[in-house]
């Protein structure tokens, strides 16, 4: 209703430049009388939120102008400290009614409605008219516009848009300051507002600075329950739909090969190799039904590989359901830190599968000690809280009966003939990542650019697609290559079905350090070890799951294959 009090927190202050999130209150803004932090979940915790009330007064659908928050003079320490914020860009965030505080850029080039940045900056450098000197100048006046909705059978209204344009005034008065001193500079009784930076307010020591905003209130078609549209609106869906369908081209074209060696090579193959009816035309024979008693044999380290499939179930499983949660609109932008606090309970959750597939996989391979494979699972990617939901998933998992594979493996390795330059593992394995990294790289830079430049992202629809293609590319490039293979009787398909498709990380990584040298302004060491630390645990994550999917692409086409012939 009109005249409501309107709550208006301060945020985090962040910046691009060194992805290093401070308190608002960090720096000698205008207090409130008392500083009540608000209750926060774990995502926004995760995210470095610091949600806090402010010193700013609204009142609903009550227009103001010229409002002093508080004045202040500057010392040394704080002159440094707003001089080192603005050095590095820092943003204010706020928030009101749930809503993030955006400042509106206008299109130069084409019409339509303007480009919103999260948050204003602290302030900005420039010179002066004449000098070459550099100064540091604060934004101390915001003019901020609040947009309703007006409900047609009230006089209710409902918040749907949070607009700021921020200014650098020094601000005059006469005579002695007082809780009742009119500004020169700003007085609305006398039609002087601000409406430009011209005379702005300098960062030094000694200087007296006062802090002012005005509230502007503009009604809006836009309906409660369609105010995120406008900061989400998406401008470059064509080159999401590109991406889409430059993906699916390579989907066709693996699903292509691994039709023709489903359907003409392996149905050949498998009618010619059950016609056989000596010992004697079967050793004469090449190709891949010679290592049968070999290709089901436990690789090296197979205890390593059954841990990494486990943790590859995990992340999958997590990121399926995280991603269905939010293509149906579970996890919208209005609930701030969701889709981490979601990510966090379901990675923890999916320790039940991530512990079953790994046992399960184990066991196969004639293992005795699960409990052992339990703690390698939990702690790969280490975190204590995951322990218990592993160590069940790994007790149901090895409770259940080994899988059977369809021929049996002889005591005595068969020996592997010397395979062509294009068989070279270290070859095939980088050319497997290559499809599966180009399948996603376009929309893995509005990822990067979300993350790191503290843009909006909520095209999970997109996202999803662009997932379910992931998932058919990893696994087809994977069968392919691993049936050539076979075919040169390599039989040492477990690590490298799994690191063929895993490869695709390395990939990431490497257009994680080009977008950090093109895109990103991070100077600061700690911010560059920041970014990397975080991208290299990502593009881990990113080897595990897709090196898994390949893994039990691979694993389910052996056994489909092996157990469609005779064996003697």
């Amino acid at each position: 209703m009109q005249g409501d009090l309107l709550n208006v927190k301060v945020n985090k202050l962040t910046s691009i430049k060194t992805q290093l999130p401070y308190s608002y209150y960090s720096l000698p803004f205008c207090r409130p009388n008392t500083i009540v932090d608000s209750r926060e979940n774990l995502g926004e915790v995760l995210r470095g939120d610091r949600i806090e009330n402010s010193a700013y007064v609204f009142r609903m659908r009550e227009p103001q102008l010229c409002n002093v928050v508080c004045r202040l003079t500057l010392d040394a320490k704080t002159a440094k400290e707003f001089k080192d914020k603005i050095e590095d860009e820092y943003r204010v965030n706020m928030i009101l009614d749930n809503l993030p505080l955006v400042v509106p850029i206008p299109r130069s080039e084409q019409e339509g409605p303007p480009i919103y940045q999260l948050g204003f900056h602290v302030g900005l450098r420039g010179q002066y008219a004449g000098s070459k000197d550099e100064k540091y100048f604060l934004h101390n006046h915001l003019s901020f516009t609040v947009k309703y909705h007006k409900d047609e059978l009230t006089d209710s209204a409902r918040i749907v848009g949070f607009e700021v344009t921020p200014y650098s005034v020094k601000h005059e008065y006469d005579g002695e300051w007082n809780a009742n001193t009119r500004l020169t500079t700003c007085d609305p009784h006398a039609k002087s507002i601000v409406v430009s930076s011209n005379s702005p307010q300098e960062v030094e020591d000694k200087q007296e600075i006062i802090f002012t905003y005005d509230i502007a209130y503009q009604e809006s078609e836009v309906k409660w329950a369609s105010r995120w549209d406008t900061y989400l609106l998406m401008n470059d869906d064509q080159i999401h739909w590109f991406s889409i369908v430059n993906s699916l081209m390579i989907v066709l074209f693996l699903s292509g090969m691994v039709a023709m060696i489903m359907l003409r090579t392996l149905y050949r193959d498998i009618s010619k190799y059950n016609e056989l009816e000596t010992q004697e035309e079967a050793q004469e024979e090449t190709g891949w039904k010679l290592v049968h008693a070999d290709v089901f044999r436990p690789p090296s380290h197979s205890e390593l590989l059954c841990v990494y499939v486990g943790t590859g179930v995990q992340f999958l499983g997590m990121v399926l359901v995280t991603m269905a949660f939010a293509v149906l609109g579970f996890l919208s932008p209005s609930n701030r830190g969701g889709l981490m606090t979601a990510m966090l309970f379901l990675w923890v959750f999916m320790g039940l599968f991530a512990g079953y597939a790994s046992a399960r996989l184990y066991k196969m391979f004639k293992g005795t000690e699960w409990k052992k494979i339990a703690l390698r699972t939990a702690f790969l990617f280490p975190a204590v809280v995951f322990v218990p939901l592993v160590f069940v998933g790994s007790y149901v998992g090895f409770r259940k009966p080994a899988t059977e594979n369809p021929v049996k493996t002889n005591k005595i390795p068969r020996q592997i003939p010397e395979q062509p330059w294009y068989m070279n593992p270290i070859f095939s394995i980088l050319i497997g990542g290559i499809l599966p990294f180009g399948a996603v790289f376009i929309e893995l830079f509005f990822i990067l650019s979300s993350i790191w430049l503290n843009q909006f992202y909520y095209i999970f629809g997109f996202l999803f697609i662009v997932f379910v293609i992931l998932l058919v590319t990893c696994a087809e490039i994977t069968v392919v290559l691993c049936y050539f293979q076979l075919c040169s009787e390599d039989y040492l398909w477990w690590w490298r079905s799994y690191l063929t498709s895993g490869s695709s990380a390395l990939y990431l990584f490497l257009y994680a350090t080009f977008y950090f040298f093109t895109k990103l302004d991070i100077t600061k060491p700690v911010s560059g070890a920041l970014y990397f630390g975080y991208m290299l645990i990502a593009s881990y994550a990113f080897f595990v799951l897709t090196g898994t999917i390949g893994f039990y692409a691979c694993f389910l086409f052996t056994r489909l294959i092996y157990s469609s012939v005779k064996i003697d």
